[in-house]
């Protein structure tokens, strides 16, 4: 493997592996008052354009790294949506 595509792999690990705790913190207080939903949409559909990105230029750590960020995301929506009154 490439170093470029190995930095991308730990670059894309270390990125999504950030919102995690944001998840469990929200499910586990089933709290989501203090979470932009303009912020997290945005980010979810920023995930899917870098997809969209990664896939354009063949690109196996952006492609991953961000469809796994984008379920996070996904996750985090859903928990705002549900818990954010």
């Amino acid at each position: 493997m490439p170093t470029g595509e190995l930095l991308g792999f730990i670059a894309g690990a270390i990125c999504t592996a950030s919102l995690i705790p944001q998840i469990i913190r929200v499910f586990k207080l089933k709290s989501a008052r203090e979470i932009s939903l303009l912020f997290t949409t945005l980010m979810l559909l920023g995930f899917f354009i870098w997809i969209a990105y990664g896939i354009s230029f063949r690109l196996p750590p952006v492609i991953f790294w961000n469809a796994i960020a984008a379920i996070l995301a996904g996750t985090l929506l859903f928990a705002k949506l549900k818990y954010g009154r």
